[in-house]
C-alpha cells in the first residue's frame, strides 16, 4: 500500500499537491518481526501506517498482556495521547511478522498543519477515525460475542489472521485458546 493511497484512506485533497507534499513526510522503514513500535509509558513522537504485515495494540495488566486490537495494511499506529497532548500512552505496539511501516514525525506534521489548513483538515480527520476504532473496541467488548468479534477479524484480514498466534488472538477476544477453539470449528 503505497503513501497516497493510505493518505486518502483517511480522507482525500481536492488539491493534490497538499497530498504529495504530506505524503513526503512518509519515511518507510523496514521492521523485523516482534519489534516494539510504540512503548506504553513512554511519549512517542512519531505515528505510523502499516504499508505489510501485521502488528499488535496491547497493555499490561495485572502482569499480563491484554491485547486491545490488531493493525492490517493501511492502518495507523499510534498513540492518542502521545500525539493530542504530547504526553506518555497506555498501549504498547509490536509487530506481529516483519513489516515495512511508513514512519511520520508528528513535530513535522505539526507544522504541516500550520502551513495548510486542508493537511491540518487530514489531521483531524485521522484523530477522528482513531477515536471511531477506540469506540468501535468498546462497543465490540461490551456488546458483541466472542464469536461475532472473531468473526469481524476475520473479516478485515482473513489471510492475515491465520498466521496470527491463537493465544493473542483469544486475548483479543478475552477467552481462552480452547473456547477460541471451539470457535473456529464452527466457523
Amino acid at each position: 500500500m503505497d503513501t497516497l493511497t493510505i493518505i486518502n484512506k483517511i480522507s482525500s485533497f481536492p488539491n493534490n499537491e497538499d497530498a504529495v507534499l504530506l505524503s513526503s513526510l512518509f519515511q518507510l522503514i523496514d521492521v523485523e518481526k516482534n519489534t516494539i513500535l510504540i512503548n506504553s509509558g513512554r511519549t512517542e513522537p512519531h505515528i505510523y501506517f502499516v504499508k505489510s504485515g501485521a502488528c499488535r495494540i496491547y497493555y499490561y495488566k495485572q502482569e499480563r498482556e491484554i491485547i486491545l486490537d490488531f493493525c492490517f495494511p493501511g492502518d495507523a499506529l499510534i498513540s492518542l495521547n502521545s500525539y493530542v497532548y504530547d504526553q506518555p500512552g497506555y498501549e504498547t505496539i509490536q509487530t506481529l511478522e516483519r513489516c515495512e511501516i511508513y514512519k511520520v514525525s508528528t513535530k513535522s506534521l505539526q507544522e504541516l498543519y500550520n502551513r495548510s489548513t486542508a493537511i491540518a483538515n487530514w489531521g483531524r480527520k485521522l484523530a477522528e477515525q482513531e477515536t471511531i476504532k477506540i469506540e468501535s473496541r468498546l462497543m465490540s467488548k461490551l456488546f458483541k460475542t466472542a464469536s461475532e468479534s472473531y468473526t469481524d477479524l476475520l473479516q478485515r484480514a482473513p489471510l492475515i489472521v491465520r498466521s496470527i498466534k491463537l493465544g493473542h488472538i483469544a486475548s483479543y477476544l478475552g477467552i481462552s485458546q480452547v473456547t477460541l477453539s471451539r470457535i473456529r470449528g464452527k466457523i
